[in-house]
């Protein structure tokens, strides 16, 4: 799916992502990860966007965004991985792109939606068991969501505006585990 400027609004939320070419893998070091996270973070600055939610994986990325300003945001991402994507086919000594295909995306249109999708993006890493404990996951903004951490990767005003989601989304993201089982989320993506 191409994103597609007229698509993007400010003061909407979209869910941005997209998944490894083949086999390959995105982030392979954690100075791979780190590299990215520092290109994200300046191509951010050029474009007024709000962090909710994001995780990087392996082969894959999630964020969830919230478009502040004109500029859409997918620009970040064409920025911080035109960069990225360079500086991985010089280091690896590998050519062409690290994605299956273009950026995806999907407009986030109910907060009930968005609370769910958080939990979606921050499970990831004990789905894929990467880890058993989500708080060991370095590359996901889920200890700001939980109180254990700041950063530029997460704007805490959402912590105001889902008051009680914040409070107990450590019990309740551990729960969330049933969703996933029940194949509930995947019922919910397609309403």
């Amino acid at each position: 799916m191409r994103c597609k400027k007229e698509e993007f609004i400010a003061g909407e939320y979209f869910h941005v992502y997209n998944h490894a070419v083949g086999n390959e893998t995105l982030f392979k070091t954690e100075n791979d990860y780190d590299y990215f996270l520092e290109e994200f973070s300046l191509a951010k600055r050029r474009y007024s966007s709000s962090i909710v939610a994001y995780c990087l994986m392996p082969n894959h990325f999630h964020y969830l965004l919230r478009q502040d300003g004109a500029e859409p945001i997918y620009r970040i991402f064409n920025d911080a991985f035109t960069s990225y994507t360079l500086h991985i086919n010089s280091k690896y000594e590998r050519k062409g792109t690290l994605f299956q295909g273009p950026l995806q995306h999907v407009h986030v249109k109910t907060d009930n939606y968005l609370i769910q999708l958080c939990k979606y993006i921050h499970f990831n890493p004990k789905k894929a068991r990467l880890v058993d404990d989500l708080k060991d996951w370095k590359y996901s903004n889920y200890l700001e969501w939980i109180g254990l951490k700041d950063s530029e990767f997460f704007s805490s005003e959402f912590s105001e505006m889902y008051p009680d989601d914040f409070k107990y989304y450590e019990e309740t993201i551990e729960d969330y585990q049933k969703y996933l089982e029940e194949n509930r989320f995947e019922k919910m993506l397609l309403d």
